[in-house]
């Protein structure tokens, strides 16, 4: 296998498709139509070095819980497909992208760049500690639309942290999801997550309490910032693809948890972006 594949895999450089989008949307909002090409393509390589960042440093962190995990041990690291000091060039590579893409774009980021950087690194030791490390991904994945906005206007008004909750909340929803594909060998291996605090049933509840939380808040930034009938429309989609998602599995019958995470969750944040596309233009 290639080199640069490896990468691909460590990274799950497709599922940069949950962020991205959500990127574009603070962006499109923030001028109330379509930014300029310069701001488009760093807010895009800022993006891709922040989240090829954190992934590896994530593998880097918990490859030694990756290897005790029969779902996880076929990564790259455990694997011995990539090596320790092959992933640390590759986070300095992306971390290199990331504050070249910075430095590109409006001053207020540059003064705002360190804080996802210490936020990827605290992420995967949260785990060894509380169930709380869902809503700490949330809000690192919700600086999405945040930092787009300030990278273009130079201002976080309200509406832009709104748009960071939606996102922070999605977010979190679905890694209570996702945390039960490892809810039995978390327990043995004692870590944290929703899952294991509260059980199976708990970690549906919290999915549904924060997928609504995010319909509530898109609703308020769209109140906000007086949008058209194309966002409203993309906010109904959005509520419609969670219903449907949550449809998909169900305390106990897990068998379609694979396309209610990765497959639902790309459809939702490709979908809201195209109608606020819409709606700006």
């Amino acid at each position: 296998m290639g080199l640069a594949r490896l990468y691909y895999r460590l990274v799950k450089f497709e599922h940069t498709i949950f962020a991205l989008p959500f990127a574009y949307v603070g962006a499109f909002l923030a001028v109330g139509g379509i930014p300029t090409g310069h701001d488009l393509l760093w807010i895009t390589l800022a993006m891709v070095g922040a989240r090829s960042l954190a992934m590896a440093l994530n593998r880097l962190i918990d490859a030694g819980i990756d290897a005790a995990n029969p779902r996880t041990s076929a990564r790259e690291l455990p694997s011995g497909a990539l090596t320790v000091s092959s992933v640390l060039w590759f986070c300095a590579a992306s971390l290199g992208l990331y504050v070249v893409a910075v430095f590109q774009l409006d001053p207020l980021v540059r003064w705002l760049a360190p804080i996802p950087i210490v936020a990827f690194v605290v992420y995967p030791y949260l785990k060894r500690f509380t169930w709380l490390c869902h809503l700490w991904l949330g809000a690192v994945d919700g600086l999405a639309p945040v930092g787009a906005w300030a990278a273009i206007k130079g201002t976080l008004p309200w509406q832009a942290w709104a748009l960071g909750a939606a996102v922070a909340a999605w977010v979190a929803g679905f890694d209570l999801f996702y945390a039960l594909f490892d809810l039995d060998i978390d327990r043995r291996q004692g870590l944290h997550s929703w899952a294991t605090r509260f059980g199976e049933r708990g970690a549906f509840l919290g999915a549904r309490a924060l997928h609504l939380a995010t319909l509530v808040l898109l609703v308020a930034a769209g109140k906000g910032l007086g949008v058209g009938v194309a966002y409203w429309l993309g906010v109904i989609a959005v509520g419609g693809l969670l219903l449907y998602e949550h449809s998909l599995v169900r305390p106990g019958d897990l068998r379609r948890l694979d396309a209610a995470f990765f497959t639902m969750n790309g459809v939702i944040s490709v979908a809201f972006f195209v109608f606020v596309l819409a709606d700006v233009l």
